[in-house]
């Protein structure tokens, strides 16, 4: 199989004929075998519909129907691990991501790259969210200790031995930039323009998005963990010279008033520091909790044309 396109499908049915349409269109241009694998992630909209008429006409078209919702990024996973490509190619299926850029992907890859990723141009997000982006990139990266672009996304293409590598990280908690990233290889991106949404609007929402921030960064990174004592270190000592300046300042001028409103608002400070510390261990400590349990990151209820 020369090109596999694996495609998580959640909240957008109606665009399933077209993207097919223009998927079909590009990949028979440049490719003699490809797979189109869609992954229906339990889309309320009961896109499964639309997936088993696509896959009735096109034996090219493998359709994947998870038993639940699991998530976009464990619906790739499971498109990824189905994928038989020497190059597999990740977008979305809300037609965001243009068919035709697939072609761009492809041929700068060919110049002897394992990873060329879609740099995004001129985003059809709102202000608020590309806003969210940028500062979400910036703490992850420093968490990190890496550089990562706000403007790349999932939309990429990548060589076989990249994806056979990303398939073997088996965390609960995954991003698939990220661990693409991580896993080095020879990686570049081309700018590419992102149309507006085929319908409706994305499930991200803020808390949704906050979520998953923590999540990626607190799986990824110990860092959260020393700066919390790196900040309790700092106001400590903060602390100890304010005591020390109190003392001289009673011996030698001792007009020293005591009041009880120091010792509430320090014993707030202190304890509102103890208790972020402590959640962020616990964040920690539920991320091994969640590793430990060893379950399945997807569960399949069904499988259309699989090859």
């Amino acid at each position: 199989m020369d090109i596999s396109v694996v495609i998580p499908v959640y909240g957008c049915k109606k665009a399933i004929p077209e993207l097919h349409r223009r998927l079909t269109e590009t990949l028979s241009k440049i490719a003699e075998t490809y797979e189109i694998i869609l992954v229906d992630d339990y889309c309320p909209q009961n896109s499964w519909e639309e997936i088993e008429k696509v896959c009735a006409i096109d034996r090219n078209v493998v359709g994947i129907h998870f038993s639940r919702n699991f998530g976009q990024i464990r619906a790739i996973t499971a498109g990824l691990d189905r994928s038989i490509g020497d190059w597999v190619v990740v977008m979305d299926c809300d037609l965001q991501d243009r068919p035709e850029s697939i072609e761009e992907l492809y041929n700068k890859a060919k110049e002897g790259y394992d990873v060329v990723f879609a740099s995004r141009v001129n985003r059809k997000d709102t202000f608020v969210t590309k806003l969210l982006s940028k500062g979400f990139y910036k703490v992850y990266s420093y968490f990190t200790g890496g550089y990562y672009d706000p403007s790349l996304c999932n939309f990429s293409i990548s060589k076989r031995i990249v994806i056979d590598n990303y398939c073997r990280m088996r965390e609960q908690t995954r991003a698939f930039t990220m661990f693409i990233k991580w896993l080095g290889f020879k990686q570049t991106s081309v700018p590419v323009e992102e149309d507006a949404r085929f319908e409706g609007k994305s499930s991200y929402n803020f808390k949704k998005k906050l979520n998953l921030a923590l999540e990626i960064i607190t799986t990824q990174s110990n860092r959260p963990l020393l700066f919390s004592v790196k900040i309790g270190f700092i106001i400590a000592l903060i602390a100890l010279f304010y005591i020390v300046f109190l003392v001289i300042r009673n011996l030698f001028v001792g007009d020293l008033t005591l009041g009880w409103t120091t010792i509430i608002a320090s014993i707030y400070l202190m304890g509102g520091v103890l208790l972020c510390a402590v959640g962020l261990v616990g964040l920690y400590v539920g991320n091994i909790f969640n590793e430990t349990k060893n379950r399945p990151i997807y569960v399949v209820a069904e499988i259309l044309n699989e090859h």
